[in-house]
């Protein structure tokens, strides 16, 4: 299997150089696309409650525009490193090429713990993490969105300074916005949405029931408990396990995701929920399910668990859940996997929605922006699907190649190569 990755930005590196040996990319623009075309270090000070200063340390990763603006979510994490922020940038440049979108890659971070932050210093550090990048983004050079930790509010800040500072209301800057300030429908669930509609074309090509089909969620943030609602509120699934970080629960019988969740809100965690048995999140990987859907963090399966992975299909809803490693292992299993920048790609697609309606200041209904998801989605499935079957490769491989190949062949009709 050659040298593992020592990092994730390492991994992203490898899944493109395994795409990039099965058409024969071109080595300068393979050169091109293994590194970022910028990345912005910064560092943020902000005021805190008690007066004291604290300087943060953020990032900005541009990796690559040929397809159009950067776009890309900010985390605010206490463990963030410039290597997963790297990373993700890398794969925003492939889901927005897989789904056929005029987005490039960029990602952003900033190594805080906002947990343990009030909102007045949350708000100090989005419009200071504006200050520091805000000639580096726009609504046609780089278009930051919601991701780990951060949500609309923080959005509606950023959107706002970034304003005040071109002094003119500039709506199209941002996505995951609150919609009184120019959000989308629909953007609240729409990974998760965008998910399930991989999820039901990938159950009619294997010939699974999705209205008897039992179902494991591993993260049960936005993404993991809103395809949880989704696939039992209007496909019927059962839902037999359910976790987060804090442990998982698992009954056989199925699991009502409406009052999981409102047993996480008022507890915390999905943990010790009533008539179901505590479980780890080890364990939840393992148990025997059609469809298994990672939400939550990266690498959580590896070579070490994944034969012992007895899903169906494993639809990623997070961000490298799966090793290079893992992948040979699903595949020779036999094992379905929905890799990830195709699975979790609604976001991005229901941030561009957002984005266009900003510039034109005009907006449509959400059964529109359902339907306009839903096709896309479709779409960008059949198109890795027929790549997987014609060259007998695994779907992450399949999905590589086609978004690879669009981003190359942009890049050489705009003669960056």
């Amino acid at each position: 299997m050659g040298n593992k990755p020592s990092n994730l930005f390492e991994m992203a590196q490898a899944q493109l150089d395994g795409a990039a040996s099965i058409f024969n990319l071109e080595p300068g623009i393979h050169a091109i696309l293994r590194e970022p075309m910028r990345e912005l270090h910064i560092y943020i000070p902000v005021k805190m409650d008690d007066g004291q200063t604290r300087v943060f340390k953020g990032f900005r990763v541009q990796h690559n525009n040929a397809c159009g603006p950067f776009k890309g979510g900010i985390r605010f994490h206490p463990e963030e490193t410039i290597y997963v922020v790297k990373a993700l940038a890398t794969w925003m440049t492939w889901k927005c090429a897989v789904v056929n979108i005029p987005l490039g890659g960029g990602k952003g971070g900033v190594i805080c713990n906002p947990k343990e932050m009030s909102s007045c210093e949350l708000e100090r550090l989005s419009r200071g993490y504006i200050d520091a990048i805000w000639e580096f983004i726009g609504p046609d050079r780089d278009i930051p969105a919601p991701d780990v930790y951060t949500n609309p509010q923080i959005m509606g800040w950023m959107m706002d300074e970034y304003s005040k500072l071109r002094g003119q209301y500039t709506p199209g800057v941002i996505t995951g916005k609150p919609l009184a300030i120019g959000g989308s429908l629909g953007r609240g669930d729409a990974t998760a949405r965008g998910g399930v509609y991989t999820i039901i074309e990938a159950a009619s090509h294997l010939g699974v029931d999705l209205s008897s089909a039992t179902v494991a969620i591993q993260g049960y943030g936005n993404a993991g408990s809103n395809a949880a609602l989704i696939l039992y509120d209007t496909l019927g699934s059962k839902i037999v396990a359910i976790s987060d970080s804090k442990g998982g629960i698992y009954n056989k019988q199925g699991l009502d995701p409406h009052r999981v969740l409102q047993h996480k809100i008022e507890t915390g965690s999905v943990i010790n929920f009533p008539q179901a048995e505590n479980i780890s999140n080890a364990e939840l990987l393992e148990v025997g399910v059609d469809i298994l859907c990672p939400s939550g963090l990266e690498t959580v399966i590896t070579e070490t668990n994944a034969g012992n992975i007895k899903a169906k299909i494993v639809a990623e809803l997070a961000n490298g859940p799966t090793t290079p490693e893992a992948d040979e292992i699903l595949f020779s299993s036999g094992i379905f996997v929905i890799p990830d920048f195709l699975c979790n790609a609604g976001g991005v697609t229901v941030s561009y929605f957002e984005w266009v309606q900003s510039l034109n200041r005009y907006y449509w209904d959400e059964s529109e922006i359902h339907q306009r998801l839903g096709k896309i989605m479709k779409k960008a499935f059949q198109a890795v699907l027929a790549e997987s079957l014609e060259r007998k490769i695994n779907m992450r491989l399949a999905a590589y190649v086609v978004a690879v190949a669009r981003v190359a062949e942009t890049m050489r009709l705009r003669g960056w190569a």
